[in-house]
């Protein structure tokens, strides 16, 4: 019997099942969730960090009481950003577009005065940066490039991205150092107190 198999038997033993199909909360996320957003966060909608189910976070030492988080359909609802960048994987310009992080940090909540923000990617890559930096620069969190979803396995499913082209101390330098801020296949913002 492989890991998964026992899960789904231990979980069906012990009658999570019922609680699993309860109609989720009016904004809980409905499809997969593709970015969670914990620390000081004023709104949740799921519950503490589970170490049987929350695999990946657990490798990367997230650990939380509390959660908000984004399926597909709820970063669509906020308001679209479009940025076009020349990106390092191949010097040529390309429109990306998705939310505002400072939309997405407002949406689920987030209420500390002058936080540190970390972005987390799913390969563990890890960005600690003052949110008024990250608003200066614009970051979205883009979920499409040139009209196309960003595929898991590429640079996606969700980069947070900017255009370091807009400013000159960045535009001068390399094309992978104007990105070091920049993780794709993020999962997981933190908003820890500044």
């Amino acid at each position: 019997m492989n890991k998964r198999q026992f899960l789904a038997g231990a979980a069906l033993a012990a009658g999570a099942l019922p609680a699993l199909a309860a109609k989720p909360a009016a904004s809980a996320a409905r499809g997969p969730v593709l970015l969670t957003l914990t620390g000081a966060v004023g709104k949740t909608n799921r519950g503490p960090f589970d170490p049987q189910f929350d695999q990946m976070m657990g490798k990367h030492k997230v650990k939380f009481d509390r959660a908000f988080t984004f399926d597909f359909a709820a970063l669509a609802k906020l308001p679209q950003q479009t940025i076009t960048s020349t990106l390092e994987y191949d010097g040529k310009p390309h429109q990306l577009r998705g939310p505002l992080l400072t939309d997405v940090l407002a949406a689920a909540g987030a209420s500390a005065d002058n936080p540190r923000i970390l972005l987390q990617a799913v390969d563990g890559y890890a960005v600690m940066s003052p949110l008024a930096d990250l608003r200066r620069f614009g970051f979205i969190i883009a979920h499409e490039i040139d009209g196309k979803p960003l595929a898991l396995g590429g640079i996606g499913p969700l980069w947070a991205v900017y255009d370091p082209g807009r400013f000159p101390e960045l535009a001068a330098k390399t094309l992978p150092e104007r990105f070091a801020l920049c993780p794709w296949g993020i999962y997981h913002i933190s908003v820890q107190a500044g």
